[in-house]
């Protein structure tokens, strides 16, 4: 062993031995001091018996905080498991929201062109039966093409209607109410700014001399007469669909959102097939005025003149059912014919009533460019 080992160790030795004779001469006087303390510590002891007690129970309330960390460290744990999964579902769904939203956006496109080839060809049958239109309307409410009836053999005009807003259409009331002179269908198109209108529904003389509509009327909603519910309704709802038949109770009318309506008789067409026409209307030559609709929504206006030897006869309901079919039409109905047909476009009166003149009229149906 080195000498500089040995010098270290004694050194070592020397202060381990100095600090034992220190302390053992301080012994008595740090005895003493702990006699001294030991009074009070007693007396604390004596004064407050529940210190321990204490102690216990702070120890005690320290575990269950523990336990209450631990438990809120697993509850907390599953919260975020909870969410994560939550997470993941909501991305599930969100992902098959825009994957539906996508389909629905592609149907659409399909949709709009499957209408636009529908109504293609519609336009190509129509002009093959009766030629090109003799009048065009482009308007931000409608689209409004006007044939002449020629063709098909028959003096009068057709209107095939497109609706861009279903509001565009409507039934114009005389005077705005129920029981007066009445107006002319021209005077019904200027008053209301209309591109097109024909007359509507059947009407009645009543005692005051005054006219009335027989049967449902609607306008704007609001049924205006409700009698004579075997006659035949037509009208349009707020969509802009034609609806229609044998409507007999108001509960009917509400539940069909009928917002435009009036009443004649017979229905012509149901779901593209022939109506059983009354006895007493069938195989009867007149002028007639018709509405309905075709394949693809479109409105169908017809007026045809009668009555006027060696210019117009008239036409047969059968007749019309079958004319009707060859256009395409789907449902169609029969409104006030006779004298009271009249067909405006373009603020011309274009048919030749069998009056010789217009009629005044109670309601005309009308639409707006």
């Amino acid at each position: 062993m080195s000498t500089k080992v040995h010098v270290a160790l004694a050194l070592f030795f020397a202060l381990v031995v100095g600090v034992f004779v220190a302390t053992f001469q301080q012994l008595p006087q740090v005895a003493i001091q702990t006699q001294q303390l030991a009074l009070p510590l007693e007396q604390a002891n004596a004064d407050e018996p529940s210190v321990p007690k204490r102690f216990e129970d702070m120890h005690t309330m320290f575990e269950s905080l523990n336990q209450t960390v631990d438990q809120s460290n697993e509850n907390t744990q599953s919260i975020r498991t909870i969410l994560s999964d939550m997470t993941e579902f909501a991305l599930a769904e969100k992902a098959e929201f825009d994957s539906q939203a996508q389909m629905v956006a592609d149907a659409r496109k399909i949709s709009a062109a499957e209408t636009k080839k529908s109504a293609d060809l519609l336009d190509t049958i129509i002009t093959n039966l009766l030629g090109d239109p003799i009048g065009q309307t482009f308007g931000d409410n409608s689209t409004i093409k006007v044939f002449s009836l020629k063709e098909a053999g028959y003096r009068g005009y057709m209107a095939k209607v497109r609706l861009h807003n279903p509001k565009a259409v409507r039934l114009a009331l005389a005077g705005d109410g129920i029981g007066n002179s009445g107006e002319t269908t021209s005077q019904a198109g200027k008053r209301h700014n209309a591109a097109l209108a024909i007359n509507g529904g059947g009407y009645a003389r009543g005692a005051d001399g005054l006219l009335y509509p027989i049967g449902i009327t609607v306008v704007d909603g609001e049924i205006k007469t409700f009698y004579r519910t075997d006659l035949s309704f037509v009208g349009f709802n707020s969509n802009g669909h034609l609806v229609g038949g044998d409507l007999t109770t108001r509960e009917q009318i509400q539940n069909l959102d009928v917002q435009h309506g009036a009443t004649f008789v017979p229905t012509l067409l149901k779901d593209g097939k022939k109506m059983p026409i009354p006895k007493e209307w069938q195989n009867t030559r007149h002028p007639r005025t018709l509405i309905g609709h075709f394949s693809n929504g479109d409105v169908l206006f017809i007026v045809i003149d009668g009555r006027q030897k060696g210019y117009s006869n008239g036409v047969t309901l059968e007749e019309a059912q079958d004319k009707l079919l060859e256009f395409k039409v789907v449902d169609a109905y029969t409104l006030d014919g006779g004298g009271s047909s009249a067909f405006y476009y373009n603020g011309k009166l274009l048919n030749s009533p069998s009056d010789g003149r217009e009629r005044r009229l109670p309601t005309n149906f009308v639409v707006m460019p």
